[in-house]
């Protein structure tokens, strides 16, 4: 893990926003292979100035094998979008201002976990497919050529994701807290984004589950910034 953040400082040198992620999950287990969960998170951003997104969601999950886990999930999505200014082609003087706005998004996920124990860690593989659609709105926008606000229309638009994940998790000996550290890939048609997490989880009476962790965000895309974001979360197991 040491050798993982090291190799990462000289890039992390160039994330240019930071957030926080937190969530509270209440989950049950039917069985010994059936359980499901509902969640709800809140994101912000701006260096924690400015909420960036509400959440909640539900999935159900099937242990399909001893070591594979099958699962599938919805989630509503509450954006604030980021606002957008535009130049002229000389670069310099302003063309249009499209002031940031809220907006729905639905999302839907598949994803197949296999997992592996070594000792005292375990190691898991998840591929995960998401399908995200983004609702249609009329939002205002600032046309400095004309000088007035008029409307412009965001139009609805699906995405398709292909998110793959590998994580491993420590079960280390008369310790309270059980790190864990992941990395996630999400890919469209070319790599959209890379995550890096590293954290600890302690659980109270099998029932309460707490975990705290730190998440680097690299974008592939110029249209979205690199972040640092702290991360806590809370689940209820009954």
């Amino acid at each position: 893990m040491l050798i993982l953040c090291s190799a990462l400082f000289p890039t992390l040198s160039h994330a240019d926003d930071g957030g926080l992620i937190a969530s509270i999950e209440a989950s049950h287990k039917f069985s010994k292979k059936l359980s499901a969960g509902l969640e709800t998170e809140f994101r912000s951003r701006n260096n924690f100035r400015t909420a960036d997104r509400v959440s909640i969601g539900g999935d159900v999950s099937y242990k399909v094998l001893p070591w594979l886990k099958a699962s599938a999930g919805y989630t509503l999505l509450i954006d604030n979008n980021r606002e957008k200014l535009t130049y002229q082609d000389d670069g310099v003087s302003y063309n249009n201002w499209r002031p940031s706005y809220w907006g729905l998004r639905h999302r839907f996920n598949v994803s197949l976990t296999a997992s592996y124990k070594i000792q005292r860690v375990e190691l898991s593989l998840r591929e995960r497919w998401q399908y995200t659609y983004r609702h249609s709105k009329v939002i205002d926008n600032f046309d400095f050529d004309e000088g007035e606000w008029e409307d412009y229309e965001v139009k609805g638009k699906g995405k398709n994701v292909l998110r793959s994940r590998l994580q491993a998790e420590w079960d280390i000996p008369k310790c309270k807290f059980d790190p864990f550290a992941n990395v996630e890939f999400h890919t469209t048609r070319d790599l959209e984004k890379t995550r890096f997490i590293v954290g600890v989880s302690h659980s109270l009476k099998k029932k309460h589950n707490f975990k705290l962790y730190y998440r680097c965000q690299l974008s592939g895309s110029s249209d979205e910034p690199n972040n640092h974001m702290l991360g806590m979360g809370y689940t209820y197991k009954f």
